[in-house]
């Protein structure tokens, strides 16, 4: 920061921030569950440029607010390569018929009853296993989808079972970048700040499966069991479906487990499901590529399709045919522009320090352990609102309050365990967020829709802030 840039009065920080909050309301109101189409994105660039006049009244110039929102955009670079092929990968696990093996054999399975729970508990393991909330629902995630539109469920109440159970994985295992992340910004060790976590995290977890096993056991399971036999009927009349076609899901979870990055990970196992499709699944192949002649141009054409637009596999069963319709990478594109879009306004936030006059203002006002606790939370829902990325809702408020936490004596675990369930949770309630934006577009569930229903992501805030006041294991320094 040279001498010809201030820093911004509160009331100048603040300006950008409620225009955002009264713009995007409004188009909520006008769009509804449209407002992604471009609206938002559009809502976006204005904020960002009522940032930037601000900006450039405090002494910045467009150069440097310009280098601030190229690194913004480069920090969501990995993620927009990531829903690229969580785009591809969905297209030709459809095509190789994967995705409907695993709801065909879901529906063999689970009863509507238990579904909720269920999905919640599978997603959870995977989650746990994998490391990563995201490859979870782009996976598993969709199939659970499908089987439980086939049992009668609402899409938004299914994508908050799903959601749900992901991110309680996502936050508890050892393997999720920002399970490492949150331990490394507040000072302390991973396995400490994991134990230490779980005693929020558990009873999160659990009054959500509580709520989910209610509803599964109030919802209308007979109606939903006349259709069952309709939906696996159609499935197996149009795709092969065996157990060989699981190889593929393995193999993507075992490289996930080795550690591979996620980015080749997800591609040999988009690559792979082309591979399948071509020797498990030819006539739908056939049906897919149209008019051309020949195996091997079929093949390369499906597969390419696949992977890259719009395909769709028609049965008698419209429910079936909902369930058998991708967009491949090519849907990801509006996501894609929704990022770049927040990321351009968060970028000039983070660059002209008014997010950091904002958060400052919020520390003078935390006296008391629960008051500091939920300001920290609070913080950190802002940055996922304002910023747009989890990974900065972590990093910023942890670099923020760590010497606060020091001076009061409180253990470093506390923060950590703070920062993962205000930051990494609640970033997916958030549409313009990467991770809410990516979950909406991979499943087909508008972000404000599904969000009602994340109730572990909602409940995990309050639950670390009810502990601080309580003075529930709020451990503290030990004296040296």
């Amino acid at each position: 920061m040279d001498k010809t840039q201030r820093q911004p009065y509160l009331w100048e920080a603040l300006l950008p921030i409620l225009f955002l909050i009264i713009m995007l309301t409004l188009n909520v109101l006008i769009f509804k569950d449209d407002a992604i189409s471009g609206s938002n994105q559009i809502v976006l660039i204005l904020s960002a440029t009522v940032a930037a006049l601000v900006a450039l009244r405090m002494g910045y110039t467009f150069d440097y607010l310009l280098d601030g929102v190229v690194k913004s955009i480069n920090s969501a670079m990995s993620a927009i390569l990531i829903l690229l092929l969580i785009g591809a990968l969905a297209g030709t696990w459809m095509l190789s018929g994967i995705v409907p093996a695993m709801i065909y054999y879901g529906l063999q399975i689970l009863s509507p009853a238990i579904f909720l729970v269920a999905a919640c508990i599978i997603c959870a393991v995977v989650s746990v296993a994998t490391g990563s909330s995201w490859s979870t629902v782009a996976t598993v995630g969709i199939a659970l989808l499908g089987i439980g539109r086939a049992l009668g469920f609402d899409d938004a109440i299914i994508a908050g079972a799903i959601i749900s159970g992901a991110y309680f994985g996502d936050k508890i295992s050892p393997l999720s970048d920002t399970t490492n992340l949150a331990p490394a910004m507040a000072g302390t060790d991973l396995f400490t700040h994991i134990r230490y976590m779980l005693y929020t995290t558990v009873p999160s977890i659990t009054i959500t499966l509580i709520i989910f096993l209610i509803m599964g056991f109030t919802g209308n399971e007979e109606a939903s069991v006349n259709d069952i036999a309709a939906v696996t009927k159609a499935i197996s009349e149009k795709f092969t479906i065996n157990l060989w076609l699981f190889i593929v899901p393995v193999v993507v979870i075992g490289m996930i487990l080795k550690k591979v990055p996620a980015i080749p990970a997800l591609l040999i196992g988009a690559l792979l499901g082309g591979v399948f499709a071509v020797i498990f699944q030819p006539q739908v192949v056939a049906e897919v590529a149209g008019d051309v002649q020949g195996a091997a141009k079929q093949g390369y054409m499906a597969v390419m399709k696949a992977l890259y637009g719009s395909i769709s596999v028609t049965t008698d069963n419209e429910t079936v045919n909902e369930l058998l319709t991708t967009k491949g990478m090519a849907g990801m594109l509006n996501t894609i522009w929704l990022i770049l879009c927040a990321m351009i306004f968060g970028g000039i936030m983070e660059t002209s320090r008014m997010l950091h006059r904002i958060t400052s203002a919020i520390i003078g006002m935390a006296n008391s352990t629960g008051s500091l606790i939920a300001s920290t939370a609070g913080t950190c829902v802002f940055f996922n609102i304002t910023a747009s990325d989890q990974y900065l809702a972590i990093v910023v408020p942890g670099r923020m309050y760590a010497q606060t936490f020091k001076d009061r004596g409180l253990a470093p675990e506390n923060l950590s365990r703070t920062l993962e369930d205000s930051g990494t949770v609640t970033s997916v309630l958030i549409p313009w967020n990467t991770c809410g934006a990516t979950q909406a577009s991979v499943l087909g569930v508008a972000t404000f829709t599904y969000a009602p229903y994340c109730f572990f992501n909602i409940i995990s805030p309050f639950m670390t802030i009810l502990f601080a006041y309580l003075n529930i294991k709020i451990r503290k320094i030990k004296p040296e």
